[in-house]
């Protein structure tokens, strides 16, 4: 990746084209951060669990489009109400879809369950040049001061899978 285009930009959704290239992963990452933090102020600072999830899961789909999905050609941010919304767009238009059983000591194939337990919802949707893989993640606290990533129990709450597009979706593909 060069560098990001901004193709749209508003108060509460960027839109970056993805290149091949050397660090792609990271730069959406901070991508990510810096929108984060923009948009949610101390509640989308670094160290916080649910932006710690938003940012480990934005690298896990970027990561997977790369691995198994083709050319990923944009990333999409929206944030509304506290939560972030991601959408990663590629070339390939097959589903993800897990490989067998989740193994844990494996050095790969961890993102698909990682989605299931850290995102409040994902899904994938197909696009007219591929797919887009998107997941939501609440960032701010709730107002009894709980962690909203987290059950009562400590342990990650599992997302809940749609194939449509996420709540802040446009259908169009912009491409």
């Amino acid at each position: 990746m060069t560098g990001p285009h901004i193709r749209h930009e508003t108060t509460r959704t960027r839109r970056y084209e993805l290149a091949e290239g050397d660090g792609v992963v990271r730069k959406c990452r901070d991508l990510a951060q810096r929108a984060l933090s923009e948009w949610f102020g101390a509640a989308g600072e670094p160290g916080r669990v649910p932006v710690e999830d938003a940012l480990l899961l934005v690298s896990e789909v970027v990561t997977n489009a790369f691995t198994h999905g083709g050319v990923p050609y944009e990333l999409r941010l929206d944030g509304s109400e506290g939560r972030l919304w991601v959408q990663v767009s590629d070339t390939n238009p097959v589903r993800p879809r897990p490989h067998g059983r989740h193994h844990p000591s494996l050095p790969s194939g961890h993102g698909l369950y990682l989605l299931e337990r850290l995102a409040a919802a994902w899904g994938c949707v197909p696009r007219a040049r591929g797919k887009a893989v998107w997941f939501e993640v609440e960032v701010t606290a709730r107002p009894d001061g709980t962690d909203p990533a987290r059950s009562p129990t400590g342990r990650a709450r599992s997302g809940v899978r749609r194939d449509g597009p996420g709540p802040e979706s446009d259908e169009a593909d912009p491409a």
